[in-house]
């Protein structure tokens, strides 16, 4: 989420503040503060305000504390937390990967909400077995009510809700497919983001908002969710770069320059392969030029082949979503794709993979 800023760490997950946070701070503080001078005349000029601040804060300790229960969950299946970030709309737990069945990826989504629910009983059960009362038993009051909402809320079925993603679980439970449970929850998010904008033209400014982010954001997952079908039903050998830039280390730098260099392709850096097909290392095209042209006939490639450290290469028959995925993560244009038995059977790169998909969606235009 772009113009946020780093707060601190809570539980070793990294925090996050967007500037749209303040604007709903001082809203609520406003309106709860202007409701507490209102109901509690007592309180002077300055202590509801105070109060409605403090009202405020406690709203998003609760957002925070139903973020924090779907990490802790995440963290549970062995999936990282990057970040918990509070804007607008309320909270954001960006995890690393998604769960690995359906089953789990169900516990995720609903921790959030049980989380509230529990806060929702908590602040009920202490306003009335106490004797707190006046603007103190209102706020206990207020944050109960605030965490029932938010878990109501989030149970709406639709991306990019709880619901939603409890949604996409049974569907992926049902199909088997993961992505055609996002797909499905995307949609039904987009669905009720233009009902809330529709509902929002009838007289509440903010179901628009609310309507515009569930519209933007499930089709943001619908978008991710297609092309990650698409990837996931392809290999690695499906993207492999036609003509990667590979040659044998015997041969003659003559040969290498006539038949691979002058004139022929835009390659700048070649893969060097020994007698059995596999790795051996790297020649770059103006290495030659190290060599005087006359003694080109007499030196091979192996001569001038430098040591080449990939330090992960992947099969032809992997996923490429997997590769896809350990590109980005590796942040690296290109990876060698080699056998089981070492044979190295080509370059796959990041723009290949985009050109295939620009391909397919050419050929089955949605």
């Amino acid at each position: 989420m772009n113009s946020t800023f780093r707060v601190g760490n809570l539980f070793g997950i990294p925090f996050y503040l967007h500037p749209s946070w303040f604007l709903v701070l001082a809203l609520v503080t406003w309106d709860y503060g202007r409701f507490l001078a209102t109901s509690f005349p007592g309180l002077g000029p300055l202590l509801p305000w105070m109060l409605g601040l403090i009202t405020a804060l406690l709203l998003f300790a609760s957002v925070l504390a139903h973020e924090l229960g779907h990490s802790w969950v995440a963290k549970k299946q062995g999936i990282d937390v990057k970040s918990i970030t509070l804007f607008l709309f309320g909270g954001l737990a960006n995890l690393d990967k998604e769960s690995k069945t359906p089953a789990e990826a169900f516990w995720v989504a609903i921790a959030g909400p049980l989380v509230s629910i529990i806060l929702f009983g908590l602040f009920t059960a202490i306003g009335a077995t106490t004797a707190i009362a006046g603007p103190i038993g209102a706020i206990f009051g207020m944050i109960a009510y605030i965490n029932l909402a938010l878990a109501l809320f989030n149970l709406i079925p639709g991306l990019p809700l709880d619901g939603g993603n409890i949604l996409k679980a049974i569907v992926w439970k049902i199909t088997g497919n993961p992505y055609k449970g996002i797909l499905f929850a995307s949609r039904v998010g987009q669905l009720l983001g233009v009902v809330a904008i529709i509902s929002g033209f009838l007289g509440n400014f903010w179901n628009i908002l609310i309507g515009w982010f569930l519209l933007q954001n499930a089709g943001q997952s619908a978008q991710a969710a297609k092309v990650q079908n698409q990837l996931a039903g392809l290999t690695a050998a499906d993207a492999v770069t036609p003509d990667s830039p590979i040659v044998s280390d015997i041969l003659s730098l003559r040969e290498f320059a006539n038949d691979y260099v002058i004139g022929k392709t835009p390659w700048t850096r070649f893969l060097v392969t020994d007698n059995a097909g596999q790795l051996a290392g790297a020649i770059a095209t103006d290495d030659i030029k190290t060599v005087p042209t006359s003694h080109w006939p007499q030196v091979q490639v192996k001569e001038l082949m430098q040591p080449i450290n990939f330090s992960t290469a992947v099969q032809p028959d992997q996923s490429l979503l997997e590769v896809a995925t350990l590109l980005e993560q590796l942040k690296v244009q290109e990876l060698p794709v080699i056998r089981d038995n070492g044979v190295l059977v080509g370059m796959i790169e990041k723009s290949g993979i985009i050109r295939l998909l620009q391909v397919r969606s050419s050929a089955n235009p949605a």
